[in-house]
């Protein structure tokens, strides 16, 4: 038994209303300044009123103009607008918003930049303490030492991975995805359903990430459905926010897969919400996955769906395979490329780009080649 570790955020609150919490967290803290980073979106919906409430008792900066899918650029002049060092950053927002926010939190006042951490990450420092409330359920940002930057030049993301961006609070608060869109919040839980299923048939896969894999996986599966198809339905939302919660922890400690690196691409060079990019690899990938991890699908199916125990290894890996497709069309999201205006001609382009994504495809069972990647982009079209 080989060992392990896995590093998770020191608080995690959960329930209704629990980003007032902030207050408690300010005390704790003994905070005086504050860098709040959000959406104008999120602002202007009210989700961070009770936040900035409860931080007039502090020197309050706010910081609301950041991209969708940022580059490195963006990233760059958000922190350098963000100002100098403070006692405590928080972020109320989805993956962008939550991944700035965790870059802020070890370059500001650092000696060294955003450029150099894409060089070598190992030289970053935690400057400021975090604390994490999303407003989807789905990123698993909240959890995660990663943070995704977009490459321009490159067409395509770029992860930095750092124990030191793993956020101290993390406030899972139902009321910030209680009128969340459906189709956010069916692309934002179908990517936290690729974390805890790529997670687990990971090839760094350890007991720990399983556990936080496999618990994710039964509240993901049990609720994206019921949440998507009933608004009102708070209950089965903040399950979907505590399984990916526990879809980020389980990426800290084993990894996404092919379905991440092929996915990279599509958001980077033709901006498909990074959620959907996912969507429509996710069951593609599985199925070629298959025969590396047959055993691991159907221990999963075992777990979520404990009444197919009776079948063979075989029909539980394909059962979970097509539960994925399942899910994915039940919350009506698109599968074609073409849907997203990308041609059948500019295929060459995503086989090369996906497969340099080596950081993720490593971790996958089986080991892809070009042949392989073109095959899985071909059944986009």
């Amino acid at each position: 038994m080989k060992d392990c570790q896995l590093t998770i955020p020191s608080v995690i609150y959960s329930g209704q209303g629990t980003s007032g919490k902030v207050a408690e967290i300010i005390q704790r803290e003994q905070a005086k300044s504050v860098l709040l980073f959000t959406g104008k979106d999120i602002r202007k919906n009210g989700l961070t009123k009770t936040v900035e409430e409860i931080c007039q008792q502090v020197n309050l900066r706010v910081v609301d103009d950041l991209a969708a899918e940022p580059s490195v650029a963006d990233v760059e002049r958000t922190i350098q607008a963000a100002g100098g060092k403070v006692d405590l950053i928080i972020a109320i927002g989805g993956g962008s918003v939550m991944d700035a926010a965790k870059l802020a939190s070890i370059i500001i006042g650092a000696d060294y930049t955003l450029q150099d951490l894409l060089q070598d990450s190992s030289r970053a420092v935690k400057q400021m303490k975090t604390v994490m409330i999303p407003t989807t359920c789905g990123t698993g940002s909240e959890a995660t030492c990663n943070a995704i930057v977009a490459i321009p030049e490159l067409e395509t993301k770029k992860g930095i991975v750092s124990d030191c961006m793993i956020p101290d609070y993390v406030l899972l608060d139902v009321d910030m995805i209680a009128r969340l869109p459906a189709p956010i919040l069916a692309a934002t839980a179908v990517d936290a359903l690729a974390h805890v299923v790529e997670c687990y048939t990971s090839k760094k896969a350890t007991v720990l990430s399983d556990t936080y894999a496999l618990m994710g996986a039964q509240k993901i599966f049990h609720n994206i459905r019921k949440a998507y198809k009933n608004p009102e339905d708070l209950e089965a939302k903040l399950e979907l926010m505590v399984g990916a919660f526990y879809g980020g922890v389980a990426i800290t400690g084993s990894g996404t897969t092919a379905v991440h690196a092929l996915s990279y691409p599509l958001g980077g060079k033709y901006h498909i919400p990074h959620g959907v990019s996912n969507a429509i690899l996710f069951a593609h990938v599985m199925a070629f996955n298959k025969r590396g991890c047959a055993e691991r699908l159907a221990r999963l199916c075992d777990v979520v769906y404990p009444k197919q125990a009776g079948t063979s290894v075989d029909e539980r890996a394909d059962y979970i395979i097509a539960d994925i497709a399942n899910v994915v069309q039940e919350t009506q999201i698109p599968v074609s490329l073409e849907k997203f205006g990308v041609k059948h001609e500019e295929i060459d382009f995503l086989v090369e780009s996906g497969s340099q994504q080596t950081r993720l495809l490593v971790n996958n069972c089986l080991e892809l080649s070009k042949a392989d990647i073109r095959s899985l982009y071909e059944k986009l079209f």
